[in-house]
């Protein structure tokens, strides 16, 4: 019978009695996590199975081991036991000193973006949605909002896409796509299920992939002709955050200002023709 954490248990002390009935391989993951539990509540299955220098499904048996039902589990887990560690440290800073440890995270999230970005990758990307018949954005969650934020940018220049955030339309509408069209997968962590089957569709009907991802080592990237760094890390307990979003966001601006740019005429004249279509919407 599995054992699981109450409110008051402790991961290491799980792991500790769980480590005589562990493989070798095993071992070497659970040694990882013991000396690295700040780390690895960031690191995907992948960056984890790498550290510890065993192969991903050696991380999801002893996942499994250990009583989790998966590696997100195991890192939800992972970040709750943390947090607990963590919390007196951050009440003590809770009154005064998170409006400036906001603005550093966010603004260290655009500027990690920005020594990440590979001018070739990206010049390549805009090109591809240049020729594209067309572009699709898909994403989920707090992504599938980047995604509509993409949407909107983009008809203000003139290019025609769409973003589709709900799973089953994803699927078909990859099913569509051919090689002149561009997809383009948007997901923090690159291990969100719908995001990468929905790519795979696209991939497999020789569609142009593009992933926009935080983590460089994971399945989005497996996928894609061309992966753009965007997003931050975060704990299974952060998701969503601004930072990330921001950092996203920042990517898609790259992309829409460089469209932009090689199309200035049409882009300055489709700018003001979509400002005139909705100026009577403001008082």
């Amino acid at each position: 019978m599995n054992r699981t954490l109450n409110s008051s248990g402790n991961l290491e002390t799980l792991i500790h009695s769980y480590y005589p009935s562990l493989t070798k391989s095993e071992q070497k993951v659970a040694d990882y996590v013991l000396k690295n539990f700040d780390q690895v509540v960031y690191h995907s299955v992948t960056d984890l199975s790498e550290e510890a220098e065993v192969g991903e499904t050696t991380v999801l048996r002893f996942c499994r081991k250990i009583g989790m039902k998966g590696y997100q589990e195991f890192k939800l887990t992972l970040a709750k036991d943390f947090a607990s560690k963590e919390g007196n440290k951050r009440s003590e800073n809770s009154s005064s000193g998170f409006i400036e440890e906001i603005y550093n995270n966010t603004v260290g999230s655009i500027r990690s973006t920005f020594s990440m970005i590979e001018q070739d990758a990206l010049t390549t990307a805009i090109d591809k949605i240049d020729s594209a018949q067309s572009v699709q954005f898909f994403g989920v969650g707090t992504s599938g909002l980047t995604a509509l934020d993409a949407k909107n940018r983009f008809i203000r220049i003139g290019k025609q896409v769409d973003a589709v955030i709900d799973p089953h339309i994803q699927s078909m509408t990859a099913a569509t796509l051919t090689k002149d069209d561009v997809a383009i997968g948007i997901s923090v962590s690159g291990s969100t299920h719908d995001t990468v089957n929905t790519l795979k569709i696209a991939k497999d009907n020789d569609a142009f992939v593009i992933a926009i991802t935080y983590y460089l080592r994971s399945p989005i990237t497996k996928l894609a002709d061309i992966v753009l760094p965007g997003g931050e890390k975060e704990s299974p307990l952060e998701g969503g955050s601004l930072a990330a979003k921001m950092s996203q966001l920042y990517v898609i601006d790259l992309l829409c200002t460089g469209l932009a740019l090689k199309n200035i005429d049409k882009s300055e004249k489709m700018r003001e023709k979509t400002a005139r279509a909705v100026v009577n919407k403001i008082y």
